[in-house]
């Protein structure tokens, strides 16, 4: 299931409406003076310009077709809806595609899907002091995103958000995201034992989630300390690398979990290889390279409001030079 357009959903524009501005409230956002660009979307991922707009800033949010999430059209109508319902529809403007324009005034970009990848064509026409607003942690960066030798070169600076930070906290959404992509693959994880492949921070949110749903999980930093089991499922959410992960490390996998369903949760696989090693993979789909298999806006629109306003955050501490403690909500990348 995926959210629908805000328009055809009346009920979940208030919801969503309460939780930005709940959001904005708790993390004390304010980004009055300052020019944010960023996505017309639909469903939960409307919010962004909103979010933007309701905390003062002067939005452009770009759209473009898309396969899975609608067209442009849609996009600019649900953030536009949204907008309306939250008093701060003169405060956004909207372009088919970005507009140049909008980028020479820039404060702050936002690396959001319809505007990625963010190119060299389109750093060039940002203004020194912009700040690029990324949606994650500095560890999670995916070097296809955007170009980041152009922001170097032109010193633009990057801000990451801790998404582990109290007044963020979407981490804790992981595990419960984990079981949901599980269940999508037919295994209801209750009882079940399931071995984690991970080796990054997600793995004590994921461990977590799957035993508060009932599962027995046992967690391993890679695919060598695996070891053979009656295991149901293997979880996958190893850190992407520069190959996917081929015919040897798929064969361990086959041999150490037999007839177990293989979670792709994030982290690149060989499809090929995996299907000629008689693995069940899911989702069926392959995700982009370096992107997750299952979106936090499965879950609702509340971690995705929360990713995108603490995301604002960070990049408004780092445009206004504010201090960033290791342990705040905003990073340099």
């Amino acid at each position: 299931m995926t959210l629908e357009p805000a328009e055809t959903n009346p009920g979940l524009e208030d919801e969503m409406l309460h939780s930005m501005r709940r959001r904005i409230d708790i993390l004390q956002l304010d980004l009055s003076k300052l020019q944010v660009v960023t996505e017309a979307a639909t469903g939960a991922y409307a919010s962004t310009a909103v979010i933007a707009a309701i905390a003062g800033a002067e939005v452009h949010a770009c759209a473009r077709d898309t396969v899975h999430h609608g067209s442009a059209r849609d996009a600019i109508e649900a953030t536009r809806r949204l907008a309306r319902i939250a008093g701060v529809e003169a405060r956004i403007s909207f372009s088919i595609g970005i507009s140049t324009a909008a980028l020479n005034s820039c404060s702050i970009l936002t690396n959001s899907g319809r505007l990625r990848p963010i190119t060299r064509d389109i750093i060039r026409f940002l203004p020194h002091e912009a700040v690029i607003a990324l949606m994650f942690e500095a560890w999670e960066f995916r070097g296809t995103d955007f170009d980041l030798q152009a922001c170097r070169d032109r010193g633009i600076r990057i801000a990451a958000v801790n998404e582990r930070h109290p007044d963020v906290a979407v981490f804790p959404f992981l595990g419960p995201l984990c079981v949901r992509l599980l269940r999508d693959g037919d295994l209801n994880v209750a009882d079940k034992r399931v071995a984690v492949l991970c080796d990054n921070p997600f793995a004590d949110f994921l461990i977590e989630g799957l035993q508060e749903a009932g599962a027995t999980a046992e967690l391993f930093d890679d695919i060598t300390p695996m070891r053979e089991g009656a295991w149901d499922a293997v979880l996958l959410s190893l850190t992407p690398r520069e190959r996917p992960l081929g015919r040897a490390s798929l064969d361990m996998i086959a041999r150490r979990a037999p007839g177990a369903l293989l979670a792709q949760f994030w982290g690149d696989i060989d499809r090929s290889a995996a299907r000629s090693a008689g693995l069940r993979l899911w989702p069926l789909t392959e995700p982009g390279r370096g992107h997750m298999g299952i979106l936090l806006n499965r879950l609702g629109p509340e971690p995705i409001i929360r990713l995108q306003a603490g995301s604002l955050k960070a990049a408004e501490i780092v445009y206004r030079g504010a201090p960033q403690p290791a342990d705040g909500i905003a990073s340099l990348l």
